[in-house]
Order: C-alpha cells, then structure tokens, then sequence
C-alpha cells in the first residue's frame, strides 16, 4: 500500500512482524512490550484455558488450534497468545492491520497463502481488533478458511456475536478471556521490578506490597495499564530521589502517576456498552441510586455527555412513553442545558433526567406499537390509502370510518398500559371503541330502514 504525499510516495506495510524477543535490551519498547510472555509458562492468568491440560492449552502444544476467536477486555493476554503461538507453530505467521488492509491485500495475501499450501506451507493469519473489519472483508477471509489455506485468529474486546459474520464464527472457536485478577497483575509488576534483561532490574527499586496492590486495583485488570503506570512511577521515583539506582517507589509517587484512577472504559469498545446498558437496566427496574452511580462511572470516565443525554431522550420515549409525557420534555431540557453550560455542571441535568426516568412510571406500549407497525409495512402489501381518507372531511371527532388499510383492518398497535397517564389513555380509548360501536350500530340500522 502506498501512500502519496508532496508527490512523494511512501510506501506503508500492510502486516506488522511479530515483535522480536531476540533484542530484549531495547529500551525505546514499552515496559508492557518488553514483558510481553513469550512461552505458556510464562504467561500468567486465563487458567481455565492455559492451564495444564486444558483446552486450549492441548491445542497450542499441538500445533493444532484451528481458526481461534479471542475475546476479552484489553491488556487480558489476547495478542500475547497468537504471539506464543506464532513461536511454537511450524506455520508462517501474518499479524494484519484492521486500520489499513482493504479487500485488495486481504485477496492477496490469501492468493499467496494458497500458493503456500500447495508447497506444503502452513499460514496462520492475526488479525488484532477484528471487530474494525467489516462485513466483506471479513467475508474475503471465508473461503480460504474454509479451504483450509489459512489459519485465522482474531482478537477483539467486542462480542463476536455482534462483531462477526456468522459463518466465519461458526467456523472458528471461541475463547473468552478474563481481566486478570489483582494478586496475578501484582505478581506481574513484581516480576517486571526483578527481571533485569526485559524489566527494571538493573533500577534495584523498592515498592511495597501495598504500592504494587494500589496501582493493580486501580488497573481495572487490564496488565497492559498496570506496566504503564509502574513505568511512569519509576521515572517519578528516580527523579524524586535524584539516583539511578536504589530509588523507592512510595504511595504519593503512584498516585501522581495515576494523577486519575484508571478506569476500565473504552469509549469504543464493549465496556462501554456495558456501562450504557447498566444505566438504561437500572432506569427499567426504578433504582435511581444504581442509575446515578452508571452514570457516574460514565461521566468520571471521559464519556461524551452529548452522547449520555441522546440515551437517557431515548429511555424516555422507549421505557416511559405516554405513561409519563413530561419525561421527554425533562430529558430534552436535560440535553439543552448540558449543551449550554457545558461539564461539569451539566452533570446534575443528566443526574436529575435519569432519576426522574428512574421514579417515573413505565410503559413500553408505545415502543412496541411502533415496532408492529414497522414489521407490518415490512411484511404487508402497500395498500393504497382507502378512498375515504383522500381529503375526506368529517365533522365528527369519533366517525365510524376505518383509517387502516383493508389487509390490515383489524390491526390493533397500541396497547396501553395501566401506568400513570397511560391509565388515562387507555380508559378514553375504550371510550372511543364504545362511540365507534354505537356510531356503527347506528349506521347499520339506517342502513336495515333504508
């Protein structure tokens, strides 16, 4: 691929090389690179699939993984596997880039996969981030699966479900990996303070168990985060103590690495649909307390508060409808005011919409009218509007006249609940159907003397 620029052209690599473990000493790679496990046995967490004998595990000492599907939240080891297999495989071994492959060199690199076959040449394929692929690229990679030209392995912090086509996960395992716990990413940050070849050895720096516990907790699980914020620390330590060696790494050190708690929270990736979706459940089941902290947990983390207030106008129309029409009206004044005056005191607009939605009565009538309706134009025929309706004046306010479309006649959406005004509504359209019936018998029997 290439790329033009002042009439220079730049070539750019499409694939990115297994990062070396021949050249530990490089300290212009990131602590958490130069960590990196390079065997199984160096690889710590996700024992319910490395651990001896288990699945995984067996297929890896094998040489026989398959397609592999890794999914989990980030710094969980899902690049570090197809890195450990990439060492242990006899198959050549190709890490794609999501951002810049097009369908163009994902068919080239799969027509040379297959030439590679035919001489008895394994390919395994990495691609980190597979979600960022869409539908077609991901289809270009179907039949040379299929055929057997490649081996795939994605990582993704995003549901496969979702993510993935249906037939190249239906042809690839699935493994979910876990964050790692507190005690496994402590021992990771003990082992990175001792080892002096790819570590912060040769620093010979002091940190307590409670230091090291602290910047784990604060981590979220996610190792990668854990060696960023022990590679500052140590900066800061040495700085503080005005050595290079012997420098101790205290609580205050951490903290100024820290500056903000790490929160696990990816603006886009799945926690941050999780988080979303927290919120909008707690909302549905009436707790306004677990609704306020989901926000904050959102708001505290970075989220675009725009973002925020576009859901909670949704959960107004979605989960509390007619029951509570004022909800809507709190929910746009909610997203006015954040856009007007901004963070952080839009943060009580949000906080007042979504305990309002929380208290409010529920109702999804509405929602699930419009939902019929919408299958309904799907699946039915476009009936043309009925003669009656084209410019047809009437003085009544309840006329005996059907409005829907003869294929649909008896179709009835909307079901009212007997929440808040709903009640209401739903007691005057029993009203309407009693004028209708009495408009109609009326009309019947005009029609019977006539």
């Amino acid at each position: 691929m290439s790329l033009c620029l002042c009439g220079e052209v730049i070539f750019v690599s499409l694939f990115q090389p297994i990062p070396s473990a021949e050249n530990p000493d490089d300290r212009t790679r990131p602590l958490a690179d130069r960590m990196r496990p390079r065997t199984l046995d160096e690889f710590v967490g996700q024992e319910h699939l490395v651990g001896p004998g288990k699945p995984l595990r067996t297929q890896i000492e094998r040489d026989d993984t398959g397609s592999l599907i890794f999914w989990g939240p980030p710094g969980t080891g899902k690049t570090t596997l197809a890195q450990i297999i990439a060492h242990l495989t006899k198959a050549d071994f190709i890490q794609f880039s999501a951002v810049l492959a097009g369908i163009k060199e994902i068919k080239q690199v799969m027509a040379d996969a297959e030439r590679a076959r035919q001489y008895g040449t394994r390919t395994i394929v990495f691609i980190d981030e597979i979600h960022r692929f869409n539908k077609a690229q991901q289809d270009a990679f179907l039949p040379h699966v299929e055929k057997g030209n490649i081996r795939l392995i994605g990582a993704t912090t995003e549901n496969p479900s979702f993510e993935i086509i249906s037939a190249l996960l239906s042809r690839s395992r699935v493994y979910v990996l876990k964050p790692l716990t507190e005690d496994q990413i402590v021992a990771l940050l003990r082992r990175a303070l001792a080892d002096e070849q790819r570590g912060l050895g040769t620093m010979k720096l002091e940190a307590s168990d409670e230091v090291l516990q602290k910047i784990a907790s604060y981590s979220s699980g996610d190792a990668r985060s854990a060696y960023n914020v022990l590679e500052v620390a140590a900066s800061l330590a040495r700085s503080h103590a005005g050595k290079e060696i012997g420098a101790e790494i205290t609580d205050e050190i951490v903290q100024d690495a820290l500056q903000k708690r790490v929160l696990l929270y990816d603006k886009a990736g799945e926690e941050h649909y999780n988080l979303i979706s927290a919120l909008h459940k707690s909302v549905r089941n009436s707790d306004p307390d677990a609704a306020l902290y989901w926000l904050g947990r959102m708001l505290e983390a970075g989220e675009d508060p725009l973002y925020i207030a576009r859901r909670v106008v949704r959960m107004a129309v979605e989960d509390i409808g007619l029951a509570d029409p004022t909800a809507l009206s709190l929910c746009m004044a909610a997203r006015d005011a954040v856009d007007f005056i901004g963070m952080p005191e839009g943060n009580l607009a949000l906080a007042q919409a979504v305990v309002y939605l929380s208290v409010a009565p529920k109702s999804n009538a509405l929602y699930a009218a419009y939902s019929d309706v919408q299958q309904d134009v799907e699946r039915t025929a476009a009936e043309p509007v009925p003669l009656h309706l084209r410019n047809a004046p009437t003085g009544d306010k309840v006329a005996d006249m059907h409005c829907l479309p003869d294929n649909l006649h008896h179709r009835v959406y909307y079901h009212p609940t007997t929440e808040g005004i709903e009640k209401r509504i739903r007691e005057r359209i029993e009203e309407i159907k009693r004028i209708r019936s009495r408009a109609s018998k009326r009309s019947e029997d005009n029609k019977s003397e006539s």
